[in-house]
């Protein structure tokens, strides 16, 4: 009788240390990473619920859209936007961290229809990762590997300055819009701020963000479905 207590014992004490199971093995509380939507990591424990203080969202960067010198004006023809004038063959950048939303890589504008979706010749528009959306036209080429869907970054080549479309001189055509129907929406997409004050500031070397103007001008506009101004 006294061996078999003394066998109930040590299997007691043997089932209380773990021994020959996996669950010693296991974190009492796994934790795995994941990235929202709004790319901030959150760590979720076992019930999948968020803890109470998350990490702060990434900051969007954003870079002045020319390499070497330009001039850019407070004004532009017809409805807001800036033309910044610099040399054929210098070097467009992404004005900000994103992923490419359209590239106009021919140049079909034609003076006799004078057609707004190609006024711009060759172009690129860029969904940035703060919601706005940029774009950049008449370049001369656009570089390999700039297609719909591609990440780029603030400050990273894109294009090459020059005169296509609509262009009586080198320049970038500058717009800034909200993303409304990502693409297609021309008259939207060339510009519904004025960007200068950003190009200011990123200039500088000086964040400043539009998401927040464009908010207010969306609030009153919404997303048009046609040209509310002519060209």
């Amino acid at each position: 009788m006294r061996t078999r207590l003394l066998g109930v014992a040590l299997l007691v004490v043997l089932g209380a240390a773990g021994c020959g199971g996996d669950a010693a093995e296991t974190p009492a509380a796994a934790t795995s990473t994941v990235e929202s939507p709004g790319r901030q990591v959150q760590s979720l424990g076992e019930a999948g619920s968020a803890p109470s203080s998350q990490a702060a969202p990434k900051a969007v960067r954003h870079a002045f859209p020319l390499q070497g010198k330009g001039s850019y004006s407070k004004d532009h023809h017809d409805y807001p936007a800036s033309d910044i004038i610099a040399n054929c063959g210098l070097v467009a950048v992404s004005p900000v961290d994103g992923t490419v939303l359209e590239v106009a890589r021919v140049d079909t504008w034609d003076r006799k229809t004078n057609d707004g979706a190609t006024r711009g010749g060759l172009s690129v528009s860029i969904l940035g990762n703060d919601g706005a959306r940029y774009y950049m036209s008449h370049f001369s080429s656009i570089d390999q590997g700039i297609e719909a869907g591609a990440a780029v970054t603030a400050g990273q080549p894109v294009a090459k300055v020059g005169r296509t479309g609509d262009a009586s001189a080198c320049h970038i055509h500058f717009g800034i819009s909200p993303a409304c129907q990502k693409t297609g929406d021309w008259w939207t997409r060339r510009g519904v701020i004025w960007p200068w004050p950003y190009l200011d500031a990123w200039k500088a070397g000086k964040e400043k963000s539009p998401v927040g103007e464009l908010e207010s001008w969306q609030q009153k506009n919404g997303c048009p479905t046609k040209p509310t101004v002519f060209p």
